[in-house]
């Protein structure tokens, strides 16, 4: 007798509309279309959008066994993981989810800190459209600030005004 395989329902990446015109299995099923990755690297000063950061496979991952321990990695170099969702009103696109997350990287041991629950959980909050920056530091702040706006000043100020406040250092 052979056994069914059972159905694997476990994370996937859904494009487009997921509930589009189905009521069924899946129901409230999150799209990561309009989702993007933004690495601050605070000792250099830089954001940048790295897609690679959706799987944990950005330049600044890849070769680092990361560690849940922060004092494990004593030497890391401070990273900021922000998830950025866009989103569309009347008057246009905007930032509407952007949740922040601490990442540390020693290349030379190799080694790195972050909590992936934790990010995890920011990107459902980031695709839930919460903002979650209070806790970043201030230098962290301007540079994830001056990067939004530089990339769309239009989103930037169609942003709800709690993103724009919370940047404020």
């Amino acid at each position: 007798m052979e056994e069914k395989k059972k159905k694997n329902i476990g994370f996937n990446i859904i494009k487009n509309d997921p509930m589009d015109g189905h009521k069924g299995f899946g129901k409230g099923s999150l799209s990561l279309d309009n989702v993007s990755p933004v690495i601050i690297d605070v000792d250099e000063g830089e954001a940048f959008v790295d897609i690679g950061a959706m799987h944990a496979r950005s330049t600044v991952e890849k070769g680092i066994k990361f560690l849940p321990n922060k004092d494990e990695v004593p030497n890391g170099k401070p990273y900021w993981i922000v998830w950025v969702t866009i989103d569309r009103k009347e008057e246009g696109s905007y930032y509407a989810g952007v949740a922040a997350c601490e990442m540390t990287v020693d290349r030379e041991i190799r080694r790195g800190y972050k909590l992936l629950p934790e990010h995890v959980n920011r990107l459902d909050k980031s695709i839930k459209r919460h903002i979650i920056v209070d806790h970043m530091d201030a230098k962290s702040k301007q540079i994830l600030a001056q990067f939004l706006r530089q990339h769309d000043e239009g989103m930037w100020d169609l942003a709800e005004s709690k993103l724009k406040q919370d940047l404020q250092a």
